[in-house]
């Protein structure tokens, strides 16, 4: 479970690109199905969505109209510090803070003095691009 800043906002209005806490972990939308309302039931929506720092698959299905929690994802520019084997130190280029996260696999060429964008969600921490 990722602690951070969340907001809410209704299951109809979800669009692919857009972020959804399922399970408590950020994901971003992939694909929506909106079925149509039974004779006794409510319009549903299923999602389909894929966490950001953990690459699961994961589904949710919930009436159009339910609340859902929407994960505010905030966006950082930082430079690379220093490579260590598998993780990185990086400083943020706005406040000179430093922090140690996961070197990306699919990022290649990461070097000391590597201007980065990441993403961070609580403690989580994701290296997008160079």
């Amino acid at each position: 479970m990722v602690e951070g800043d969340k907001r809410f906002q209704q299951a109809g209005q979800l669009k692919p690109g857009s972020y959804v806490l399922i399970d408590g972990e950020p994901c971003q939308v992939k694909a929506i199905e909106k079925s149509k309302p039974g004779k006794h039931g409510a319009a549903k929506v299923r999602v389909t969505a894929m966490g950001i720092f953990d690459n699961q698959k994961r589904n949710l299905l919930k009436p159009v109209d339910a609340d859902i929690q929407v994960p505010i994802i905030d966006k950082h520019s930082g430079q690379v510090v220093a490579v260590m084997d598998d993780t990185i130190q990086v400083m943020n280029t706005e406040d000179y803070s430093t922090f140690t996260t996961q070197k990306p696999k699919e990022i290649q060429g990461l070097a000391s003095g590597t201007e980065i964008e990441y993403h961070q969600f609580g403690n989580n921490i994701k290296v997008i691009r160079k």
